[in-house]
């Protein structure tokens, strides 16, 4: 299967982050964590909690709860402001990205064995022309990606760790999700689970 029978503007770069530098971005992980703890965000109609516990790096963090979706500067537990995004985040947008401004937001989720993630899209931002990217670390996971419409026709791929992804053009509106996380596929996390990096762009640049 080719990225093109995925979605226009998808781009799949298996093994893009490797062994070593995965292990240190672990590390580093670590302590942005003790300053942004994860947290279980809340649906904004029901209030069912999210199955992935979540936190953000960089100057607008993604939030959800009764108030809805929305980008915010303070982690909504602790009140600080959210920590710097990891350099390596920084240097993989800035290969792969092919967009003149940097990411604002770093969203962070870990997905337990049993986490799942619906079909949803990345529509909160003012700009859609900057990509999604994302990374992967710890277990693979068999993640699903669909069209501009939630009931069109999907297709699905296992993300391994290290693996990065990129939502931009016509892929940048689709939906997309986590079917499952395929428990002990790797030893990266010494407790197991997934850990998904998502780097947007929030505000539009001037002149855009």
């Amino acid at each position: 299967m080719t990225e093109t029978d995925l979605a226009e503007g998808f781009r799949y770069l298996p093994g893009y982050l490797g062994p070593e530098a995965q292990a240190a971005l672990v590390a580093e992980l670590r302590a942005l964590l003790a300053e942004a703890p994860l947290y279980r965000p809340t649906m904004p109609k029901s209030g069912r909690p999210f199955s992935v516990r979540m936190t953000n790096a960089g100057s607008h963090g993604w939030l959800s709860d009764r108030q809805g979706y929305r980008y915010a500067p303070r982690h909504p537990q602790t009140g600080r402001p959210w920590p710097a995004i990891p350099a390596v985040m920084e240097r993989i947008w800035a290969e792969v990205a092919d967009y003149p401004a940097g990411p604002e937001c770093c969203l962070i989720n870990f997905y337990a064995p049993e986490a799942r993630m619906g079909l949803h899209r990345d529509q909160d931002e003012e700009t859609f022309e900057a990509p999604v990217v994302s990374l992967s670390l710890g277990d693979s996971a068999v993640f699903r990606l669909g069209g501009p419409t939630r009931h069109g026709p999907t297709r699905s791929l296992k993300l391994h760790s290290g693996d990065v992804m990129i939502l931009s053009g016509p892929a940048r509106l689709a939906y997309h999700g986590i079917d499952r996380v395929l428990g002990g596929s790797s030893r990266l996390l010494p407790d197991g689970g997934r850990i998904n990096l998502t780097l947007r762009r929030v505000t539009r640049p001037a002149g855009e």
